[in-house]
């Protein structure tokens, strides 16, 4: 949980940052974002079983 609210701060601090100078924000567009993210969090999880399975 330390993890999550830390990750939750630091973007806030960078999100304040870059609007302040008026910067595009450093991020893929919401929905997207969260997606590429879901994805690379599941293609990690589905390793260790495809790699079972064929091994």
């Amino acid at each position: 949980m330390i993890e999550i609210l830390l990750a939750l701060t630091v973007g806030i601090l960078v999100g304040i940052i870059f609007s302040a100078f008026k910067l595009p924000v450093p991020a893929p567009p919401a929905i997207a974002g969260v997606v590429g993210i879901l994805g690379i969090y599941l293609g990690a999880q589905l390793w260790p079983f495809i790699v079972k399975l064929f091994s």
